[in-house]
């Protein structure tokens, strides 16, 4: 997109409280583009309010409307990644690796290990990581659904480990929950923080950021399922220093604080990430 065509263009995001929606904001911030903010909240239940239904057929947060110049018809783009890949490539390209090492442009293995650690974690993020992250709050969530009992339409925490069910179930339930903690859940956010520290730790050029010197669009991406896990105290920095100093600082930078300041002079909440 030529730069006046940038100038000229416009996002509407569509953003839901306890969703995925903050780290397109921050992109967004991060941008500079011209944008609109549109707020949601969820419903008694739990589930996205059925408005967003007329924004995209399934209902989810976030989406993102993009106005190109002349044009009144939008182009409506769902899912996380798809959403900062598209941002990053016509307003924020100062996000996403140089691809070719000098040289050896267009070659098979000649990409930089900056691209190809973008391109990867693009992909893990939501892939891989947030996978557990999605487990973990079925096991202890606060969060509610309506199931039927014996009949009776009841609403209940979405927290296997400690739901109200009747006594008799309840060693069944914290049960399963127990064992899909200790065989399942454990011991992969063990494997996958332990491998994000390593990876910290061996960023090209000594790098902050998990691609290098400089903050990329994947980064963006990895913020949620990181600071959800940091939320929830499975992230501890005695156990994974160099991964919990990578979440606060990710937290601490400008865009960061731009994009949760606005959420929050919006709804006149406090903002925080958490899942």
């Amino acid at each position: 997109m030529a730069e006046a065509d940038r100038q000229k263009a416009k996002v509407v995001l569509h953003w839901l409280d306890k969703s995925r929606s903050q780290r397109i904001l921050w992109l967004i911030e991060e941008c500079k583009v011209d944008y609109e903010l549109k707020i949601y909240k969820r419903q008694k239940d739990g589930l996205a309010p059925p408005e967003l239904k007329q924004v995209h057929p399934l209902g989810k947060s976030p989406v993102i409307e993009i106005f190109a110049p002349g044009s009144e018809k939008s182009i409506v783009i769902a899912e996380s990644g798809f959403m900062i890949e598209y941002l990053c490539e016509h307003f924020g390209p100062q996000f996403v690796p140089k691809r070719y090492a000098d040289g050896k442009e267009g070659q098979i293995g000649g990409e930089a290990e900056e691209w190809l650690r973008y391109r990867y974690f693009m992909h893990y993020a939501e892939g891989s990581l947030m996978t557990l992250n999605i487990l973990a709050l079925f096991m202890d969530s606060k969060s509610t659904l309506r199931f039927v009992f014996f009949g009776r339409i009841l609403m209940r925490s979405l927290d296997i480990r400690n739901s109200a069910v009747p006594f008799f179930i309840k060693p069944v339930t914290r049960g399963v929950a127990d064992k899909v903690d200790s065989f399942y859940l454990s011991p992969n956010f063990k494997t996958h923080f332990a491998f994000l520290d390593s990876q910290l730790a061996t960023s090209p050029d000594g790098g902050d950021f998990l691609c290098g010197t400089k903050l990329t669009g994947a980064d963006i991406l990895m913020s949620f399922p990181l600071m959800a896990a940091k939320s929830r105290s499975m992230l501890k920095a005695e156990q994974y220093p160099a991964l919990f100093a990578y979440v606060e600082m990710l937290e601490g930078l400008d865009g960061y604080k731009k994009a949760a300041n606005k959420i929050e002079e919006m709804t006149k909440e406090p903002f925080k990430a958490f899942l």
